[in-house]
């Protein structure tokens, strides 16, 4: 029989699994995204509030074919990741960044805001029933999928007055392993000034995914994504924002509303600065980094993002015109950020920013 209790604070009901799978899954051999934990988080919004949070086993959703998120796209998500620290105790870096976050996205597609009070606390609450599931060896974590989509029953193009809040978790191994090799667009384009590119919206990523099959069938892993107008201005690259290291400076394009505001990237600043390593966000053309690249400028280019914290960029093409990047090993830049994350996360080092969630 169920184990049902209820956690005081926001009244979640928790109904556990009566066997756990955790005995089915091998922990050593980890595919990203492909490995979901026992319980996930469920509540609904209606009639103005936030309501029947709870957690159950981890299953298939029931919703009505007029759903709002399966015609009309209101959904948004974020990603984020749990650790365990030498002593074992599990951590969340930056939660309250990506709890704000994820308020942004929701302003931005007319959702309902979800306090980041019971945010925290359903991630919380899902941690600690499944911090099994955390695992421990190196690059590994338990990934964190939060995400809310629009559920009214309706046809009609209008925003939904009923949505549904889930959070998921999947152990997983190290994410883009390998250096990539990336190619600018010069059709497509993920997003505008003016449109939702700040947001993790759903659609982002759908959009996304004709130029990056394109992209693979010539041998490309990823599109590096340009600017709407002119195809001049570098914006970010896949899901990842983008840093590039010419000469003694570290530069990442600025966020102008087309790119979305990485907290790793916000990170990777704060890092850099610490260090007095000079960083810009700015504006930055392909020209320039094509000059750069002419003038053995170019010392590094990688994206940032939650799965990947550094995925190192191997080549760039741009038209006809190929860079190739120097070896990985000889990076610093990229190199010493990756571990700067990866130590804090795990409390290897000292956690001076008050990045760590204990839970």
């Amino acid at each position: 029989m169920d184990n049902i209790e209820v956690k005081p604070k926001h009244e979640i009901e928790i109904t556990k699994i009566s066997t756990s799978k955790i005995h089915q899954v091998d922990f050593n051999n980890l595919p990203f995204g492909r490995t979901f934990s026992d319980h996930m988080f469920v509540a609904d919004f209606k009639d103005g509030q936030w309501q029947n949070s709870r957690i159950i086993p981890f299953g298939e959703l029931t919703m009505h074919p007029a759903s709002n998120v399966l015609h009309y796209g209101q959904a948004i998500f974020e990603g984020m990741k749990a650790y365990k620290l030498h002593d074992g105790t599990p951590v969340i870096f930056r939660l309250d960044e990506h709890a704000k976050r994820f308020n942004e996205s929701a302003r931005r597609l007319c959702m309902a805001e979800v306090p980041e009070s019971l945010f925290m606390d359903a991630i919380k609450a899902m941690i600690e029933l499944d911090s099994n599931w955390i695992p421990t060896f190196e690059g590994s974590s338990l990934y964190i999928r939060p995400f809310m989509i629009g559920a009214d029953g309706y046809l009609g193009v209008k925003p939904s007055e009923t949505f549904t809040f889930i959070i998921f978790t999947c152990p997983v191994g190290p994410y883009y392993p390998k250096p990539v090799h990336l190619i600018t667009a010069e059709k497509y384009v993920r997003a505008i000034e003016g449109g939702v590119g700040e947001a993790k919206a759903a659609g982002n990523y759908a959009a996304s995914l004709l130029p990056m099959k394109l992209a693979n069938e010539r041998g490309y892993d990823q599109v590096m994504w340009m600017d709407a107008k002119e195809f001049k201005y570098i914006q970010e690259v896949g899901t990842m924002n983008l840093f590039f290291v010419i000469g003694d400076k570290v530069i990442t394009p600025a966020t102008d509303g087309a790119i979305l505001k990485g907290i790793t990237r916000k990170s990777f600043i704060s890092i850099l600065k610490d260090k007095n390593i000079e960083v810009e966000e700015r504006k930055i053309t392909i020209d320039e980094v094509i000059e750069a690249y002419k003038q053995g400028e170019l010392k590094e280019i990688f994206g940032a993002g939650t799965a990947a914290v550094v995925s190192h960029v191997a080549s760039l093409t741009h038209k006809d015109f190929k860079m190739t990047l120097p070896a990985i090993e000889d990076r610093k830049i990229g190199n010493m950020l990756k571990k700067e994350i990866n130590d804090i996360r795990t409390g290897l080092v000292e956690d001076k920013f008050g990045w760590l969630y204990h839970l």
